[in-house]
This record gives C-alpha cells, sequence and structure tokens, in this order.
C-alpha cells in the first residue's frame, strides 16, 4: 500500500433524494480522519472537495428515469479526472463521500491503469440497478452497473471509456437488499456475492478469506467500496438508505484488518455518511476508524 495517501472530498448529494449526504465529507474531517492517518507515518495530502454543480431546478427532474443525471455525470467526470492524476501521480487515491453515485467517478479514475481491477463492494445494496430496473430513479443505485457498462451513455462513458472492471472481479460483501433487476444481473453476469446469510453463516473471517483469495488471482489492483449503510443503523445511524440486519463494527473492523494484512487495496472510498441523521457524528467516527484499520493501524 502507498504511504503517500491523497483524500478526496465529493459532496454529492444528488444520486438519491435525502438532503445531508454532502456534508460527509467534513464530517468524515471533523471526525479526525488527517490525524489518525498522519498517526500511521502515512504521508497525507488533503486535495479539497470536488466542485458540484447544484441544479438549476428545484423539483430534481429525471431524465429516462435518472434522477439529476447531468449534475451527477459531470460531478462524477470531474472526480474522475481528479483519482486518475492521483493514481498517476503514485498516491493512493482515499475518496470521502457523497452518496455512492460517486463510486462511477472513482472507478473510471482508477480502472484505466489497471487490466483487470478487482472491487469489493461493502454494502447493504447491490447498486445494480439501471434506469429501467430502478424503482427510484436514484443513481446511487446504479454504479456498479455503469461500471460494468450497464446504463445510460452520459454515466458508462465517463473519461471515454467503458466498461471500467469485468463481474467475475467483483466480490459483494454485506447485501441485505436487492431489487428483482439486480437478482437477475447477479445470476447473468455471475457476480460473486456474500450476502448476511454467507457472512452470518460462514463468519467474517471465512468471508474475508474467501474474497481475498477469490480476488488475489485475477486482478492486479482492487478497489474497496465501502457504504456505511453496510453495517448495522444500530451502530451506524448516520445513512441515508438503512436496512436492518447489518455488519457490526467489529465484524467489519476485522475485515478491513484482514484486508490490509492481504496489501491488495490500491484504493478506496467511504459513502453515505450523512451527519443530519446521525448521533453525534458517531457514522463519521466509525468510517474513521475503519480507514484507519484499512491503512494499516493495530493494536499492537
Amino acid at each position: 500500500m502507498n504511504q503517500k495517501i491523497s483524500i478526496i472530498g465529493v459532496p454529492m448529494d444528488l444520486g438519491q433524494n435525502r438532503r445531508g449526504v454532502d456534508m460527509g465529507p467534513s464530517a468524515i474531517r471533523y471526525a479526525g480522519i488527517i490525524d489518525r492517518l498522519e498517526q500511521l507515518k502515512l504521508d497525507i495530502e488533503d486535495l479539497g472537495d470536488i466542485k458540484i454543480a447544484r441544479p438549476a431546478h428545484n423539483n430534481q427532474e429525471k431524465v429516462d428515469n435518472l434522477r439529476n443525471l447531468k449534475e451527477v455525470s459531470e460531478g462524477s467526470s470531474l472526480l474522475a479526472e481528479k483519482v486518475d492524476q492521483v493514481v498517476q501521480s503514485g498516491a493512493f487515491p482515499l475518496v470521502l463521500g457523497g452518496d455512492h453515485s460517486i463510486a462511477m467517478g472513482t472507478l473510471a479514475g482508477v480502472a484505466k491503469h489497471y487490466e483487470n481491477l478487482g472491487v469489493i463492494w461493502y454494502d447493504a445494496h447491490g447498486d445494480l440497478n439501471t434506469g429501467e430496473s430502478s424503482p427510484s430513479g436514484n443513481i446511487h443505485g446504479m454504479p456498479l452497473a455503469v461500471s460494468l457498462g450497464i446504463g445510460h451513455e452520459k454515466l458508462t462513458n465517463i473519461l471515454g471509456y467503458a466498461p471500467k472492471i469485468k463481474p467475475e472481479n467483483i466480490v459483494i460483501i454485506g447485501a441485505r437488499s436487492l431489487d428483482e433487476g439486480e437478482r437477475v444481473l447477479i445470476k447473468e453476469k455471475g457476480i460473486q456475492v456474500f450476502t448476511m446469510h454467507e457472512v452470518d453463516k460462514m463468519g467474517m473471517p471465512a468471508v474475508m478469506e474467501e474474497s481475498i483469495n477469490y480476488l488475489k488471482g485475477r486482478t492486479d489492483g482492487v478497489h474497496l467500496s465501502l457504504d456505511l449503510d453496510g453495517l448495522d443503523p444500530n451502530e451506524a445511524p448516520g445513512v441515508g438508505t438503512p436496512v436492518m440486519g447489518g455488519l457490526s463494527y467489529r465484524e467489519s473492523h476485522l475485515a478491513m484488518e484482514m484486508l490490509a494484512q492481504s496489501k491488495m487495496i490500491t484504493s478506496a472510498e467511504f459513502v453515505e455518511v450523512n451527519p443530519i441523521l446521525d448521533e453525534k457524528n458517531k457514522t463519521a467516527n466509525m468510517a474513521v476508524g475503519l480507514m484507519g484499520s484499512l491503512l494499516g493501524e493495530s493494536l499492537l
């Protein structure tokens, strides 16, 4: 893992319709992410926030059942360019969200530097919807499909190429809320998924060991996309789309520690922290703790 970490904030709340998640990067910084990582003797560079344009309208228009398509596409393109520059510089991109639509930009910026980029999608949801299959039209439920080249061309063609990733290089961990179209796509593409059923049955150590072994032989880099709603809302209440029965903070710490030991993670993003829905910045503090574990923090 690179010793230089470049932090990019993305105050994006247009991929869904609940306000507040645009303050996620500020909440994570307030929770002390810079100090936490500097204690690990890492070289930290905070590149500030990507500028996200607000829609001119107030009713969040949909185009082809895609809410705020223009603004989300433009914001994702700006993020992709910044991430591309960070990877070119030899630094590790650490992206702070913002809603999960930002993963389209992160993956676009990262994947062009790898032949077979692996992705660990740590999330309650599959985020494999399209404009046709989405019940809501919220783009934060679509970034994994978009990165596979499935969806509107304004999203799939960010940075001028598609697809960004291959279905056989994806592992979804913690899923417990999948729409019908997502279930069909998972089966059709053969995507590796560890639902909460598998986590409960196998235990987190076995799930992570299988995930690491699965990706290790077939990828030349691995991106972690961690949605805080992957955790149980009793522990991480500050998220926009909470789903009961989620992963515990301790399980998630173990997952991050195992990924740190694997030395396979080459970029990461932590998304969907919404301080308006939170309790005393609890969810942002959890995000910071998990980032610390991912980047090598240990008790001894």
